[in-house]
């Protein structure tokens, strides 16, 4: 019996504008002198940094850096703490800095609380390029929590400043201050998320309820792929993660089925795009 899967691309889904802004830079540099240096991967998904690379993207550590001399880096659109720039000035590095504005704003707002002498927490994933920039703004002072059951462990003062990472879920964000305030902290939050992030997820849920399947496509080390994934499965139980269309095989879907396919906001349509075209050859 011969069946064909219907599927359709989510119009909306697709890179920010702040990732299009440090790919657009980078694009532009690496045509005109053939490399660029970058520090990290310029955007949590593995198949856009390996076209980027196939071009003359060259990833580099931070550890690296200091290595470096009279070379052009480009920072990416989660930002670098002030060490990174420091280290720059001392071996005559050019910045090409690629942060997203959102991005800088926070860092700004959190430097301040800093010079204020708050007490900062924020909201955020351990170890993630963003965090570690945001951290930096304080000295590596404030406190980085994932859940609150972290915070569970840790003798927090009576009065803070809560902050968090512009991905985060808004829906989390304050449960967690609603929480912290029930448990007697006098708190001052500060909603710094990316509302073109937030934005995305009531058309996404609406996305995902009209189909019988969501293939969701983003890079495993994407935060905010991780958090919109979650809406997507809410909304439509049968909604598969994926970050490379070679994971998909035929004897997920049944016949005559539709397909929503969707993204975070570091997965490139040209990714989405091959996706759909394997979905249709089953």
């Amino acid at each position: 019996m011969s069946y064909q899967l219907r599927v359709s691309i989510d119009k909306d889904s697709g890179f920010c504008f702040g990732v299009v802004y440090a790919i657009d830079m980078a694009e532009e540099i690496l045509e005109e002198e053939g490399y660029l240096y970058c520090l990290g991967d310029i955007v949590h998904n593995d198949e856009e940094v390996a076209r980027l690379k196939a071009k003359g993207l060259r990833i580099i550590s931070h550890e690296d850096l200091p290595k470096l001399r009279n070379e052009k880096v480009l920072i990416r659109a989660h930002g670098e703490s002030p060490e990174t720039y420091k280290i720059a000035l001392e071996n005559n590095i050019t910045l090409i800095d690629a942060s997203c504005p959102v991005v800088l704003k926070l860092q700004n707002r959190i430097k301040t609380s800093y010079d204020d002498k708050e007490r900062i927490l924020i909201f955020g994933k351990h170890g993630h390029a963003e965090v570690i920039g945001l951290q930096g703004q304080t000295n590596n002072e404030a406190i980085v929590f994932q859940d609150l059951e972290e915070l569970d462990a840790l003798e927090l003062p009576g009065k803070f400043t809560l902050y968090s990472q512009t991905t985060k879920s808004t829906d989390k964000f304050y449960q967690i201050k609603d929480e912290l305030l029930k448990r007697g902290y006098e708190v001052k939050a500060n909603d710094t998320i990316c509302r073109q992030v937030s934005n995305r997820y009531e058309d996404l849920a609406k996305f995902a309820k009209q189909f019988n399947r969501i293939v969701f496509v983003s890079g495993r080390k994407s935060s905010n792929g991780k958090v919109l994934y979650d809406v997507c499965l809410r909304n439509n139980p049968k909604s598969i993660f994926i970050s490379d269309p070679a994971e998909l095989d035929a004897s997920m879907f049944g016949p005559n089925e539709t397909i929503g396919v969707c993204g975070a906001t570091s997965t490139p349509m040209w990714l989405m795009q091959k996706v759909k075209e394997q979905l249709e050859r089953f």
